[in-house]
């Protein structure tokens, strides 16, 4: 018996009859031999933690653009969160924590750059839409990838738990479920405390009956919430918060679109942003041949239509590469020397 079968062997012995097994597997496209020391999730999670589109993250904006001060959350440091509050609950459900944290790493791979912003402007313009939870499926199965392989070849679990993990899309998997929340708990939580930060809001302009029923602090709400999801569903096949914390968790989400998501204030910038990535997106479209070789390069062996390339190449880049990108081709250039 060797390492991988070993931990196979703990997962069966240890882990809720509910929980998916890693030999359980139901594959991947492309047939593998299995590595001798991990687990076909545990190999999952290593091939999206070493992937570009992973690294990306960290300067990709999560709901500031921007922003000034070095606390803001950013997409990566979101999916640290998430992970985080998924094998949290995870473990204390006996379910696969491996799966669960292969998923929560990648469920954000997708994201454009300017948060949501580009991706509601590349949702307006490519004719077939965009959504980032699509994308990030996209980015595992062909964007990503090396000379042996089209894209990182993921089991059907984790694809699976990342196209359900957003929208009215329910997982199969009580993995994939937990990430939905773990996603919905981090963000709200987390982008709380980026607005008061950023003086959006105060604490006092916080709804008084959600903060009486899930906590007055960041780290109080959050136990709220996950302690509620783990009590709540020892025994359940699909999970759920209690009507309460499920009622104030949904009240406090309305109040950050009302007043975050949606405020004129903290979306002062997103003008500017919708207008770069518009820009960009009908420029390659008129100048397809000047997208770079090694972009182009990743549709060799598959038929994909022009908008799509474009998009894939927008969305896959950082804020600041966007706007240098900009600058370099919109913004002219001083000429010699005074």
């Amino acid at each position: 018996m060797n390492i991988r079968e070993q931990f196979e062997h703990i997962e069966l012995q240890t882990l809720s009859s509910r929980a998916c097994l890693s030999m359980n597997t139901a594959g991947r496209k492309v047939p593998e031999v299995k590595c001798q020391i991990r687990t076909e999730f545990q190999r999952d999670r290593d091939r999206v933690i070493h992937s570009k589109a992973f690294r990306r993250l960290k300067h990709k904006t999560q709901v500031f653009i921007a922003p000034e001060g070095d606390h803001f959350r950013t997409r990566l440091t979101h999916t640290l969160e998430v992970a985080q509050l998924a094998r949290t609950m995870a473990r204390a459900l006996r379910l696969n924590e491996d799966l669960v944290e292969a998923i929560a790493l990648a469920h954000d791979l997708g994201h454009t750059p300017f948060g949501h912003t580009g991706e509601n402007v590349l949702d307006r313009v490519n004719p077939r839409g965009f959504r980032h939870n699509q994308q990030s499926v996209r980015v595992v199965e062909l964007l990503e990838g090396n000379e042996k392989r089209q894209g990182l070849n993921l089991t059907y679990e984790v694809l699976e738990g990342i196209i359900n993990h957003s929208g009215d899309n329910v997982s199969k998997t009580l993995e994939g479920q937990i990430i939905k929340f773990a996603d919905r708990i981090a963000y709200i939580n987390h982008d709380i405390d980026d607005a008061i930060r950023a003086g959006v809001i105060g604490e006092k302009d916080l709804p008084a009956d959600c903060i009486e029923v899930l906590g007055n602090t960041h780290g109080e709400r959050i136990n709220t919430m996950i302690v509620d999801l783990i009590e709540n569903n020892l025994d359940r096949d699909r999970l759920a918060m209690s009507q309460l914390i499920g009622e104030k968790t949904n009240k406090l989400r309305t109040f950050m679109f009302d007043n975050v998501y949606l405020n004129k204030e903290a979306k002062k910038e997103d003008d500017k942003a919708e207008y770069i990535i518009e820009v960009l997106y009908n420029y390659y479209r008129k100048n397809f041949h000047r997208l770079p070789t090694e972009h182009l390069g990743i549709y060799k062996s598959v038929e994909v239509e022009k908008e799509d390339i474009i998009c894939d190449y927008i969305a896959g880049m950082t804020d600041r590469y966007i706007v240098n990108l900009y600058m370099d081709l919109f913004v002219p250039k001083p000429w010699g020397k005074y």
